[in-house]
């Protein structure tokens, strides 16, 4: 994940809002207690989320992986004051700790967090989203798109994590394992899709960002 010089990317976090209290706790945390602490959005791609959310302004997010809620807090910071956040994760094993950090926030009300399967749970969501953001299992960012392109409105926006892969998507097709090939085909699936306009930002492990036409 790291693309940039560490001490210019420890310059970039130190000019960056920063984290509150509550996500510097999930933070170390999470790298303390919790298996694959790397999939934790940290300082600087939280931000990020939350600066995009605010600019935004959503009234409906869909979060696909909630791991342990650092980024579900900082998307759901700028929902509407009647704004909603649906996060979706399917390890239960986290359950009770993540809830214990939502109920510290202040937007704990706006969340509605579900333990499932995501390919289940969407299509049963009667919801217009104005965001969502797709950070789970890899094998299925296709079909996570699919599922929910036509359920955001006109004008809304998807994100997509994790789609440089540490830099292996810059491997020759043949040589890339099976999730790196699915990340590579993912992002050009969505570079030809005319329903959306995207720019891929290489911030952390890679951010692509939709915006449906």
């Amino acid at each position: 994940m790291e693309f940039i010089d560490e001490q210019l990317a420890a310059y970039v976090e130190a000019h960056t809002q920063t984290e509150s209290e509550l996500l510097k706790k999930i933070n170390r945390d999470t790298h303390v207690n919790v298996l694959m602490p790397r999939m934790l959005s940290g300082h600087l791609q939280g931000q990020v989320l939350r600066m995009l959310s605010l600019m935004i302004q959503p009234d409906r997010v869909l979060e696909i992986g909630t791991y342990t809620g650092y980024s579900a807090i900082c998307l759901a910071e700028g929902l509407t004051e009647t704004g909603k956040l649906i996060t979706i994760d399917i390890n239960a094993e986290l359950e009770e700790r993540v809830r214990g950090y939502f109920a510290e926030s202040n937007v704990q009300q706006k969340i509605d967090y579900r333990i499932g399967n995501a390919l289940e749970i969407i299509p049963s969501l009667n919801e217009c989203f104005d965001l969502v953001f797709i950070d789970a299992d890899k094998s299925n960012y296709s079909n996570y798109f699919d599922l929910c392109i036509d359920n955001v409105r006109k004008g809304g926006y998807l994100i997509a994590d994790n789609v440089l892969w540490s830099g292996k998507i810059l491997m020759p097709p043949e040589k890339m394992d099976k999730d790196t090939l699915l990340i590579h085909q993912f992002n050009n699936k969505i570079q030809a899709d005319k329903r959306v306009e995207n720019v891929l930002f290489p911030i952390r492990d890679g951010l692509m960002v939709m915006r449906k036409l």
